[in-house]
């Protein structure tokens, strides 16, 4: 069986351009402070993560700003964001969850997981709830926490040895 191709298409609205915060700049200098003058290429990672923590994720406008502060060619931040599983291109729900479905975590329940939070939330993965405050991330293949397993990671910060109680006292925590 083929694996599936995902085909992204950027659209630029005419006249639209977007700034970067001040926050997203001094998290951009901070990285490009690591690495010499000539290799800014480096800090697309980091300045594409700072992006989408402001936002919650990476719009075309955004990365064109990314692109141009950072002195590339936009496709160069294009590509970077497209690939990534770690980037979202589209709005999703103000917290982002994922579960590692590695065989460590499957091996211990992660489907079980996986399941409670569909129910818990309502929605399947890949989708965000209708409030907008969760996003159920398709799932992840490693989060390489695998002696936690199972885990997640929910706004970039890991959560291991899950139990459907844990999972909700996690969310209970998020909801308020």
């Amino acid at each position: 069986m083929a694996a599936e191709q995902k085909t992204v298409a950027f659209h630029k609205p005419a006249g639209k351009k977007v700034e970067l915060s001040d926050h997203e700049r001094e998290e951009i200098d901070t990285w490009l402070a690591r690495y010499p003058d000539d290799q800014k290429r480096s800090a697309v990672l980091a300045a594409l993560r700072a992006v989408q923590h402001e936002d919650g994720y990476l719009s075309t406008e955004k990365m064109d700003a990314v692109a141009e502060y950072l002195d590339l060619p936009p496709i160069a931040v294009y590509e970077v964001g497209s690939f990534y599983s770690m980037y979202s291109l589209e709005p999703v729900g103000k917290h982002t969850i994922m579960v590692c479905n590695n065989i460590s975590c499957m091996l211990r329940g992660s489907d079980k997981i996986i399941e409670h939070l569909e129910n818990r939330l309502g929605i399947k993965l890949g989708e965000s709830t209708p409030d907008g405050k969760f996003y159920l991330k398709q799932e992840e293949e490693c989060l390489a926490a695998c002696c936690g397993a199972p885990m997640m990671q929910v706004d970039h910060v890991y959560y291991e040895n899950l139990t459907p109680e844990k999972v909700d006292e996690i969310l209970d925590g998020l909801e308020k």
